[in-house]
């Protein structure tokens, strides 16, 4: 590899920002596509496949056999809750290969020992959250039906680039909730953005079960495309940026 070409690999990895280097296979020319970039490549429609999924690989194509080697940052799942659903949703975040940090202020439950192997901040989301880091390999989650919490965790995602923001509640719940967002200058594009009722409809009833059912929506947000992964309108949907396509302005 090139070193001009490792220096801006180098540079997006440290940025949070995803890259692809192209292979010629038959020639061994090389080159860097970034993440902003991939709109207006050539070989989008291969690059978009293989950040989706996040993994390297050889395809055929137009101009022939090429290997796309993919570098995405590792993702994020910030939730604000240190409640039931959340002592199963980190396990299985975990195991999906999430770095998962958990703000709440209430000290009886954001707790160590409730959450064993997870970050866990006891502050408030206003005083927390600013230092996480949050982007657009964020997924982020409200869990605690506390508006003191959530809400203002909510607006500080909104005003982020998450590629996935969801709010546990029901229809009326949330209804309410939207008219606290709006109070505050939040507009219905940006309230759209929020995946609300929360989770994959699956019925689900248990702790567990809603958190496979969280989980399974934002992995389907991070590895399907658009038309796919978006909810129906009644449930709420995602019009920020989405992880595949550019990731990485």
């Amino acid at each position: 590899m090139k070193l001009s070409i490792l220096s801006a690999l180098n540079t997006e990895r440290a940025n949070r920002r995803a890259a692809v280097v192209v292979t010629d296979v038959a020639s061994g020319e090389q080159r860097l596509v970034k993440g902003a970039d991939v709109a207006n490549d050539p070989l989008r429609e291969f690059i978009e496949k293989h950040i989706r999924s996040g993994k390297s690989g050889m395809e055929e194509t137009p101009s022939g056999k090429v290997f796309f080697t993919v570098h995405v940052p590792p993702a994020k799942l910030v939730i604000t809750g240190a409640v039931h659903i959340s002592q199963a949703l980190a396990p299985i975040a975990k195991l999906l290969g999430y770095d998962v940090t958990i703000v709440d202020p209430r000290t009886a439950f954001a707790t160590q020992e409730r959450f064993p192997d997870v970050r866990v901040i006891a502050q408030w989301p206003d005083e927390a959250l600013p230092g996480l880091g949050i982007d657009k390999y964020t997924a982020f989650v409200a869990l605690t039906h506390d508006p003191k919490i959530d809400d203002p965790a909510l607006l500080h995602a909104l005003s982020k680039d998450c590629f996935y923001i969801g709010a546990l509640g029901s229809r009326k719940t949330h209804g309410r909730r939207v008219e606290r967002l709006k109070a505050q200058g939040i507009s219905d594009n940006e309230i759209a953005r929020i995946h609300a009722p929360i989770g994959l409809d699956i019925g689900a009833v248990s702790p567990p079960e809603i958190a496979v059912s969280i989980m399974g929506e934002i992995t389907a947000r991070l590895r399907q495309s658009p038309e796919k992964s978006s909810p129906s309108p009644e449930r709420g949907g995602s019009v920020g940026a989405s992880v595949r396509a550019g990731v990485g302005s």
